[in-house]
């Protein structure tokens, strides 16, 4: 079983880490497309990615220092790099050697300039959202260039299991990069809402750090199967058997009624 998760908009490059990095599988992918990135100005830059002049020229600054290779002191793995709300909820500096362990078995990371990341690859600076329309041989914009790589990808790690399951963690934004079409693993979606003026929402911020739990929990418990995340219990969450369908898990929070 997989974990799928989404990258993260903040970084820290500041903390220290002795976690040693491995070799993302598709740098050559992302060394092409800083080579479609880099000619950009900051004022086109803020444009295509919708951000503001000094978001702009930081990663205009990123683009010209990013390198094909990879080394100690300009990456970090990326799931000690990453700093939003999934990963607050996940706090990975936490995890002990065995946890990262089985946390790069197990979950991935999908990544607008990378594809797909396993937790411990090497991460430059960067920012390139998978919903950004950068016009590109494969097509308009990221989805034409990762779509199908992704799901080539997915299915090529679970190739040896009889029955694949994918436990999708991400934004809407990031799994449209997965082709379904092609995909051979069952998909099973975590939702998570709150009670609030009197109905159940998902709300934002909420479900992304929700996200993050959901991943460390399964860390924690080493969970294997779909049905085992059922227990999910953190920050006051509980499954809701009546709402839920068994590709489709329903975890809320709140005094509101539960499904009959």
């Amino acid at each position: 079983m997989l974990f799928l998760l989404s990258p993260a908009k903040s970084l820290d490059f500041e903390t220290p880490t002795a976690v040693h990095a491995t070799k993302p599988a598709y740098s050559h992918e992302a060394a092409a497309l800083m080579e479609l990135l880099r000619p950009y100005t900051p004022a086109q830059l803020a444009e295509l990615m919708d951000v503001s002049e000094a978001l702009a020229q930081l990663n205009v600054a990123r683009y010209a220092l990013w390198r094909p290779k990879a080394t100690p002191n300009n990456s970090k793995p990326a799931v000690l790099a990453f700093n939003g709300d999934v990963y607050d909820g996940l706090q990975a500096r936490s995890l002990n050697a065995e946890d990262l362990v089985w946390t790069q078995q197990h979950l991935l990371i999908l990544s607008g300039l990378y594809g797909v990341l396993r937790p411990l690859d090497a991460l430059q600076p960067y920012r390139l959202e998978m919903g950004t329309r950068l016009a590109n041989p494969r097509g308009k914009d990221l989805y034409a260039w990762w779509r199908a790589i992704i799901a080539a990808d997915l299915n090529q790690r679970q190739q040896r299991l009889s029955k694949p399951v994918l436990i999708n963690l991400a934004s809407q934004e990031y799994f449209k990069a997965v082709d379904l079409k092609v995909l051979r693993a069952r998909v099973v979606e975590c939702v998570f809402e709150e009670w609030q003026g009197e109905r159940w929402r998902i709300v934002s911020f909420h479900a992304k750090r929700a996200r993050g739990l959901m991943m460390r929990w399964a860390i924690d418990h080493r969970a294997s199967t779909p049905e085992a995340l059922t227990a999910f219990d953190s920050a006051d969450y509980a499954h809701d058997p009546a709402a839920s369908t068994p590709d489709r898990l329903v975890f809320r929070r709140g005094r509101g009624p539960r499904s009959t």
